[in-house]
């Protein structure tokens, strides 16, 4: 063989094991976790627990399609959202998908704002 098709035969046996070893349906689901944010909040909300995150992430799908569904008010949302927050960034999913769902609550009274009052110069 001369060396022109010594070289192909490689490049050729190259990408069959490249092909080979590429993990089949390279998606979103087997990218680094870095640069899937809703992963990433739930692996540091679980600490990487996989029963954790499996959880997390079906009351996540329960807890959107609720939420589409029956579009709830939106002090009930931002409600949630401030019961589920754990830290800034981080959501608790189980817990928001509990809060949705829950009949009970009701809007918080509206904040009185006391007036101030001037004292009178002496």
């Amino acid at each position: 063989m001369t060396p022109l098709t010594d070289s192909r035969a490689m490049k050729g046996k190259l990408a069959i094991a490249i092909l080979l070893l590429a993990p089949a349906g390279a998606d979103a689901r087997t990218r680094a976790p870095i640069y899937d944010p809703v992963l990433l909040n739930i692996g540091l909300v679980c600490r990487w627990d996989n029963r954790c995150i499996e959880r997390q992430k079906n009351a996540m799908k329960r807890a959107t399609k609720f939420v589409a569904k029956t579009r709830p008010p939106i002090w009930r949302v931002q409600l949630c959202n401030r019961n589920a927050a754990r830290g800034r960034l981080r959501v608790d999913w189980i817990g928001y998908d509990n809060c949705i769902r829950n009949a009970a609550l009701r809007p918080a009274p509206p904040r009185r704002v006391q007036k101030r009052r001037v004292r009178p110069i002496a």
